[in-house]
């Protein structure tokens, strides 16, 4: 019985399939953000964002984290978004002080659940990033959103990477600090597709 409710998970985990992307609409000219010098990264989630523990395939919610301990899932995934996006701003150097002040919109990565059992999945993760002057507050850009999607690992390709210490947080982070760095147009342009079991 155990192993048909499988199949049927998987059947239907099938239908879940979809076309995921990193993305966002163009990259800052680097003319433009060599210029900055990026003070702080002020990550906010809002309020009405749902969060969900269930340990399930694809829990409906905003807000799936299961990478670290028990605890407030919002402040934990604004801990990794703020590191990740600071760690792709390094590379500015420039003499204008700026503040990139960041919205979160998703941030549904795997359950363990998922992690074991799963054919795939995806970590879905999109926010919206506006920087603006880091002593007045002026906008120097408009809010752009970044749609960060990436590949999860599952099964024996996950075990393995966990014991390499590719955990879930540090391949998200890294994945965050590329698609920044990208998006400031100081590193590669790590915008693609590809199609995965998700949410």
């Amino acid at each position: 019985m155990k192993t048909v409710l499988k199949i049927m998970s998987f059947a239907l985990l099938a239908g879940c399939a979809a076309g995921w992307e990193t993305t966002y609409e163009a990259p800052i000219e680097a003319s433009v953000s060599q210029n900055w010098n990026v003070r702080a990264v002020t990550v906010s989630v809002p309020e009405n964002l749902t969060v969900s523990e269930a340990n399930t395939f694809t829990p409906d919610a905003d807000i799936v984290w299961h990478g670290d301990p028990l605890g407030d899932r919002k402040a934990q995934v604004a801990a990794i978004l703020e590191e990740g996006i600071s760690e792709g701003a390094r590379g500015l150097r420039g003499h204008q002080s700026v503040q990139l002040n960041v919205t979160l919109v998703e941030f549904h990565a795997v359950t363990p659940r998922a992690r074991a059992e799963a054919p795939s999945a995806v970590h879905n993760i999109s926010y919206a990033v506006q920087v603006v002057n880091a002593h007045t507050g002026a906008a120097l850009t408009e809010p752009q959103l970044i749609r960060a999607d990436l590949e999860a690992l599952t099964g024996r390709a996950a075990s393995e990477a966990e014991a390499r210490g590719a955990t879930q947080k540090q391949r998200i982070t890294e994945h965050l600090k590329n698609v920044t760095a990208g998006w400031l147009g100081i590193g590669p342009d790590p915008r693609r597709a590809f199609s995965s079991v998700g949410r």
